[in-house]
Formats: C-alpha cells, sequence, structure tokens
C-alpha cells in the first residue's frame, strides 16, 4: 500500500478509497482499523468530518455547485436548479436509480470563472445552460468522467497585473545555490532585515518565525505549505501553484534549510485535485535536478524531501492548528496555543508553517536582497501582494501590487466603475464602502489574506452578509459550544430577518451574540463570524431596516399560526381555538 500502516496517513487512505469507490465501503473500514491498529470510531469520525468523504454512496456521479455568493451573483442557484429538473431528483437528495445527487458547497476557489462546481471532486467552470444540459446528458448516458470534454476541465490562471512574483523568470535552483553560500543564520538575517510579514493575513514576521523554529528543541524539525485557501474570494495560491511552482518549492527548502528540516508537506485544498499530478511532476524533476533528497546540490547532509497531502473539504483546515491535525490522520480541530507550531507542530516537533505566497516571497528576497525588498511597498509592509479580484468587474484575476495600492487603483485596474462596495479578505475581513475607497491594502490599514470581492451598487447587501453567515454556520468545525451554537443562533437571525419577521431586538441580539463569541471562542472561526453582519449593519443599514417589522419583539416561531391546521381538522376557528396575543 502506498501509505504503508501509518495512521498519520488516514486522511489520505480515506481518499483514496473515496476516489476508488465512490465512498468509503463499511466493510473496509473494519479491516483499516485492524491494518492501522486504530478504532474504527476514529476511522468514522475522521470520515465524517470531511465533507469530500462518505460513509455511503452518494451516486455514481457527486455534483456539487459552489455556494460562494459570487457564484450566487453569476446565477449558480437557476443553474443548479435547471440541472434538478432535468435529472428529477431533489438538492441533498440521490437519485431512485443510484446514478447522481446534487447538493451545494462551500466556495471551491474558482471565484474569477464561475459559476463553477465539482463532479467526482473535479471542478468545472463557467457554467451556464448549454454546459449545464451537455453534462446532463453526459451523465444520464453514464460517460465516465475521463471521457467528458476537456474544455469543461480548463481552468485559467487569470493573470491580468503581474509584479515581483508573478513577473519573474527565476532558473530553477537559482535561489537555492545563493542560500547555499549565505547560510542558515544570514538567510534568517536577511528575512528579518526585509521586513517580510506572512501573507497569510495574520502578517506575522517571517523571520522570527523560521528564526523560532531553528532554535526550538526537538527531535526533528518540519516545513508545512498551507494551500487550503478555503476563504471565498480567494485563490491566487492556485494561481501560484499553476504557474509559479518551482518558486513555492525553493521558498520550502529554503525554509528546511535555515531551520535544520529535514521533511516538508504541501497541504494541497481538496478543491485543487487538479494540480495533483502537475505538483508531483514538478517535484520529481527537482529531485532529478537534486534539488531535493538526500545531500541537496552536493551539499553533504542538505537532506530535505516533500510530500504532497490532498485536504478533504475542511474550511478550518486553513487554520494552522487544524491543518496540523489534519497531516496528522485527525479531524481537523484547532489546538490550544500556546504551545505554538513553531515548537509543537507536526508530530509535537518544531514546525514552520506558511501559505503558499509566503514561500514565495521569501524566496524573492533572497534573489534580490533584503534593501531592494524592503523599498518596495510601504514602511510596515514591504513587499508586494497578490489580490484575488472576483464579483461585478468585467476582469475579475489576479493582481499583484506593491503594499500601499488603495482599493480605488485596483477597482479602476479591474474596470469595476459601478462599485459601492468591497468585502476586503473575505467574509471574516472588511467589508469597505464607496467612502472609504481611498484606504490602502496593507498591515497598517487593511490587511488581506487577498480576496478582493466586488459589489456593485445593484446588490444587496444584506444577502452577502446572509451568505457569508451561513458560510460560517457551515464550516464550523463543532468543537466549542460558543461556535458551534453561536453561528447557529446568527445563521436563525438573519434567515429570521429575511423572511419578514425581524425586529431592532434581532440586530441588538446579534451585537451580544458577537461579544461572546469575540470573548470565548476556540478560534479565529468563531470571532470573526459576526463580522459580516456588522460590517453591513455599520454601513448599508437601510438594506436590514427595509426587512424590519416595528414591533420590538417578535418570535422566530408562530406557534398560532401552528395550529392552523388543527383548527382546521377539528373545524374550529373561533375566539377560543387561538393563542390569546398576550400569551
Amino acid at each position: 500500500m502506498e501509505h504503508g500502516n501509518d495512521p498519520s496517513s488516514l486522511l489520505q487512505i480515506l481518499r483514496g478509497m473515496q476516489e476508488h469507490f465512490g465512498h468509503i465501503p463499511a466493510h473496509l473500514v473494519s479491516r483499516l482499523a485492524d491494518r492501522l491498529s486504530i478504532p474504527r470510531a476514529r476511522i468514522e469520525s475522521v470520515a465524517s468530518f470531511y465533507s469530500f468523504l462518505q460513509l455511503r454512496p452518494h451516486g455514481e456521479y457527486r455534483v456539487l455547485f459552489s455556494d460562494n455568493v459570487t457564484d450566487r451573483m453569476s446565477g449558480s442557484q437557476a443553474l443548479m436548479e435547471l440541472m434538478c429538473q432535468q435529472l428529477w431528483l431533489q438538492p441533498g437528495k440521490l437519485s431512485e436509480d443510484g446514478l447522481v445527487s446534487i447538493d451545494t458547497t462551500s466556495c471551491t476557489g474558482m471565484c474569477d470563472q464561475g459559476p463553477a462546481m465539482l463532479v467526482n471532486d473535479h471542478a468545472i467552470t463557467r457554467l451556464d445552460h448549454q454546459r449545464i444540459q451537455e453534462i446532463v446528458q453526459l451523465i444520464r448516458n453514464r460517460t465516465p468522467l475521463a471521457d467528458w470534454p476537456a474544455d469543461f476541465f480548463r481552468i485559467e490562471d487569470n493573470i491580468r497585473r503581474s509584479g515581483l512574483l508573478l513577473g519573474n523568470t527565476l532558473p530553477r535552483g537559482e535561489v537555492l545555490r545563493a542560500a547555499l553560500v549565505l547560510g542558515s543564520h544570514n538567510i534568517l538575517e536577511q528575512l528579518n532585515a526585509s521586513g517580510l510579514r506572512g501573507r497569510g493575513g495574520a502578517g506575522f514576521p517571517t523571520g522570527q518565525k523560521w528564526e523560532a523554529c531553528r532554535h526550538a528543541a526537538g527531535s526533528g524539525h518540519y516545513v508545512v505549505c498551507n494551500a487550503d485557501e478555503g476563504e471565498p474570494g480567494t485563490f491566487k495560491d492556485r494561481v501560484l501553484l499553476n504557474c509559479q511552482a518551482d518558486l513555492v518549492f525553493e521558498g520550502m527548502t529554503l525554509c528546511a534549510l535555515a531551520t535544520g528540516a529535514r521533511k516538508g508537506f504541501l497541504y494541497l485544498r481538496g478543491e485543487y485535485r487538479y494540480l495533483l499530478d502537475s505538483l508531483r511532476a514538478v517535484l520529481q524533476r527537482r529531485r532529478e535536478d537534486r534539488l531535493l533528497g538526500v545531500d541537496i546540490l552536493g551539499q553533504p547532509g542538505f537532506d530535505f524531501d516533500i510530500d504532497i497531502h490532498l485536504g478533504a473539504g475542511a474550511y478550518i483546515c486553513g487554520e494552522e492548528s487544524a491543518l496540523i491535525e489534519s497531516l496528522e490522520g485527525k479531524r481537523g480541530v484547532p489546538r490550544n496555543r500556546p504551545p505554538f507550531p513553531v515548537t509543537h507542530g507536526y508530530l509535537q516537533q518544531p514546525t514552520a508553517v506558511d501559505n503558499v505566497e509566503t514561500f514565495c516571497q521569501a524566496a524573492m528576497v533572497l534573489h534580490i536582497g533584503p534593501e531592494k525588498y524592503r523599498a518596495i511597498g510601504t514602511a510596515r509592509s514591504s513587499g508586494s501582494k497578490l489580490i484575488s479580484v472576483s464579483g461585478d468587474c468585467p476582469r475579475p484575476g489576479i493582481y499583484e501590487y506593491p503594499f500601499g495600492v488603495t482599493v480605488r487603483e485596483v477597482l479602476q485596474d479591474c474596470g469595476a466603475v459601478n462599485a459601492a462596495a468591497v468585502q476586503v479578505s473575505g467574509p471574516s475581513g472588511v467589508c469597505v464602502p464607496e467612502s472609504e475607497f481611498d484606504r490602502k491594502l496593507g498591515f497598517e490599514d487593511l490587511p488581506t489574506a487577498g480576496a478582493f470581492m466586488v459589489f456593485d451598487d445593484s446588490r444587496d447587501m444584506f444577502e452577502v452578509a446572509r451568505n457569508f453567515v451561513h458560510f460560517f454556520a457551515h464550516e464550523s468545525c463543532g468543537f466549542c459550544t460558543p461556535c458551534r451554537v453561536g453561528t447557529s443562533m446568527l445563521k436563525q437571525g438573519m434567515d429570521k430577518i429575511a423572511a419578514g419577521h425581524g425586529t431592532h431586538y434581532d440586530l441588538a441580539e446579534i451585537d451580544k451574540l458577537d461579544r461572546v463569541l469575540q470573548t470565548t471562542s476556540h478560534c479565529g472561526l468563531g470571532r470573526t463570524a459576526c463580522n459580516p453582519v456588522l460590517h453591513t449593519l455599520k454601513h448599508f443599514r437601510p438594506a436590514y431596516e427595509a426587512r424590519l417589522k416595528s414591533l420590538e419583539f417578535e418570535p422566530a416561531f408562530d406557534l398560532d399560526g401552528a395550529l392552523a391546521r388543527a383548527r382546521q381538522m377539528t373545524g374550529r376557528d373561533d375566539a377560543g381555538a387561538h393563542l390569546k396575543e398576550n400569551e
């Protein structure tokens, strides 16, 4: 077996079963438990945690429409309804003949070319009525996915503006050769001097992280590349992995040299399954060029290699400690911190975790030098930043800018002339109204992981926030009560307002809920879950108030209305058959 008997490979083994059988057969779960010497309950627990893993058959074709707000704006809901009608089934149900099931999934990372869907975990973009009709016919004919038109699976990079990263033409291994001359100490010094900060949104200084990992005590050190960019509206790492894979792996190997690591992992989100073969080919080429493996570039003792682990549909695994849990073959539940991954990461050993863009930027620091790098951007935000632009604009795609670019400049470049709002850094980020378009992207003003979702003046910002709230409720890992219950309560509150039963009381309750989530949630998902509502309430309050009733309070459940059927059955509709209003 490819993964042997190592329990830490459980998720990868389950993914293999899923791809082969279409689900995880019950009789194989017991055999797997015996082989790995772990309880059957652990296997079922892990399988039930990830949305792409199924313990029961979901049809020969499992169709998942991306339910991100930008896909909805492109008409995904109508296309899903059309497909359900054509195949005579209900969303979330398996067809009677066991052929197909249709449902929704969270953002697929294809926001620049939506609407998008996944068919048996393979992404299809640019959906329209004609393409849906063709897919329906292919499914009816039971055509194997390998025989579907290749154009269905074409994923475009849509690079609109290049800079330091996207415009580079570095020969493979050049940075690594220069780094070997510098030595680990000087590598860390150059990173610190450059001011490079992590590009995942938090912005922790990269040099400090790598230095802490190097000096941490442990029997082995590890490098982990977080390519699980699940934040709706973000797809820059997808593009980097497709067009700059060598630079990504160069940065990871550079980190290994600086930290003393011998093993690295690229954690690739399940939606990017289509990149797996090409990434493996790049890794193999690097091994052949002695850029990976034993005695890299002839340097005795410099041993390092990289494995790719594929995710299985869990937004929470973008959080670094949850990602490490997933790497170890467990449910992706965030760990308590401290301790932090730099001292107690993968297998409780020192681990440097950075995202795709950060490793690329680290390689560029070594290439151009810290002084030139620091001259790009602003005083507190050095270097360039990749922005994933989607939504109401004629030119969605990837844009690279020096830090300090204004929201307005990005909107001008992508042609969004009627923009009324921009969601920066995804649902957990900041909603910027037109009056604030001169704000700058950077750690001193608008830090961002890369998402830049544009909404024009025709969009209902209440519905945008409601979509984000549903996303958080769906993606909560369920570990802590405040987040598990709080995101569900938030979703119910927004649905109540949408149904026309909301009052000012409900808005006040959302504010109270935010304070609870902020102070008691286990991780960042819960702490930021109320952001979309609070930000849109601040800047687009009329979108909420137009839906409110004048009453100070109205229960979400109408008990008297629920008794209407009973009154009809008994033939009574007198005052005594109704609940009194004061009750």
